[in-house]
């Protein structure tokens, strides 16, 4: 099964920001000489890679439970483990992954384990919190952003936090580096969800359609049952309730929902771009610019 999952790794976005972050930080500060009581834990390259591999492994727990909740057959172009083992493997596999984390993070300096620690809390409130509100035809676009940061943009927070603290990276850094991370953890969130909807389940290597399945609401549809006249809301709930995908994205073309989540979209990473103008220049700060762009691009509706 940790065969199958090293396989079919995905993008290591999360990972890649707690390296970025690191370097923004650095490379931008080398004259600075790290403080006395951080010097050999701080300059350890091991310590770093172990960080983000626990970033990476708390993300790959998440995604076998997700794949649970939402039956999902299909992950990163391949079968997903429990579509291969069963529900019981995916389960205990994702539960074997978080007790690794633990155990990684024994040696830690409390700072770090306190990020981490609590970015798995809050991952999972946010999880808890989206399926409580499966069939909230009322759920307001605030209530939902609440969630999916949560579930998803904490993580890309608490990943970038991670890298400038291990940096030694001052308290504007640090805020820097966080805002960015979260802005950009929103954006991506609402492009998955615009992508369940919409894209391609061969592009996206995943099972696709399930948060309409599963009656969850997602950003373009709050803004449809907000757009929408009384007969064609009641038209439109009974869409997603029966999961009829066809008529359902002509609903949300009609009200121009999709475009409305885009525009969202292209507002957060706007706002995770903007603190980066703290940091000083490097090719790290450029990378994670890039890195925004790329979370932008794929939102476009082709």
């Amino acid at each position: 099964m940790f065969k199958h999952l090293g396989v079919c790794s995905g993008k290591m976005l999360r990972p890649g920001l707690v390296l970025l972050s690191y370097h923004a930080v650095r490379d931008a500060s080398y004259e600075r000489q790290p403080k006395p009581d951080t010097t050999v834990e701080m300059g350890n390259t091991d310590v770093l890679i172990r960080v983000a591999a626990i970033i990476e492994m708390i993300h790959n727990a998440a995604l076998l439970h997700d794949d649970v909740i939402d039956e999902g057959q299909k992950r990163r172009g391949a079968p997903t483990i429990n579509k291969l083992w069963g529900n019981e493997y995916s389960v205990l596999l994702g539960d074997f992954l978080l007790s690794r984390v633990f155990e990684m993070c024994v040696d830690l300096q409390p700072r770090i384990t306190a990020v981490i620690a609590a970015a798995v809390t809050r991952t999972c409130e946010g999880e808890l919190r989206q399926t409580i509100q499966r069939q909230n035809w009322q759920l307001s676009e605030s209530e939902y952003i609440d969630i999916i940061t949560e579930k998803s943009a904490v993580l890309f927070s608490s990943a970038c936090r991670l890298g400038g603290l291990l940096a030694d990276a001052d308290e504007n850094q640090l805020r820097s580096l966080g805002s960015f991370g979260v802005n950009l953890g929103i954006a991506f969130q609402i492009t998955d969800d615009l992508l369940d909807i919409i894209g391609d389940e061969a592009k996206a290597g995943k099972t696709l359609g399930r948060d309409v399945d599963k009656n969850k609401l997602t950003l373009a549809l709050i803004h449809l049952l907000k757009a929408a006249d009384d007969s064609h809301r009641m038209h439109c709930i009974s869409c997603i309730a029966g999961g009829n995908k066809k008529a359902l994205i002509e609903m949300l073309n009609r009200y121009g929902s999709l475009e409305y989540a885009v525009s969202r979209t292209q507002q957060f990473i706007a706002r995770a771009i903007e603190p980066l103008t703290g940091l000083k220049a490097g090719d790290a700060k450029d990378v994670l610019t890039k890195t925004a762009e790329f979370v932008a691009q794929r939102a476009v509706i082709s």
